[in-house]
């Protein structure tokens, strides 16, 4: 697996730039340009780890080959983490919501 091409694809399918990234990621734009220009450089699991998290992703699923992995932003998994915490009749009451 080509580790920076990995991180290029996610980047753009969310449209970030390499500095919106580095925000998102909580690191340098020095740190995630040269990610991304220098083909000998490569992530620490520290590095890697920060842009799983901006990605909203596990580092299980970066490195996942097919198309396994959905790309989930930061806000539908807010929303998933406080589904789980209602109970089942407030469930079928947002359920109902939102097939409306």
């Amino acid at each position: 697996m080509d580790i920076v091409e990995r991180i290029k694809e996610l980047r753009d399918a969310r449209g970030w730039s390499t500095n919106r990234l580095a925000l998102e990621a909580e690191l340098t734009q020095s740190t995630v340009s040269a990610l991304l220009t220098k083909a000998t450089y490569l992530p620490s699991l520290d590095t890697l780890t920060h842009l799983c998290d901006a990605f909203g992703i596990t580092l299980a699923q970066f490195f996942m080959e097919d198309e396994q992995c959905e790309l989930v932003s930061a806000q539908e998994k807010l929303l998933v983490e406080q589904y789980r915490k209602l109970p089942e009749k407030k469930k079928k009451a947002v359920l109902a919501l939102l097939e409306e």
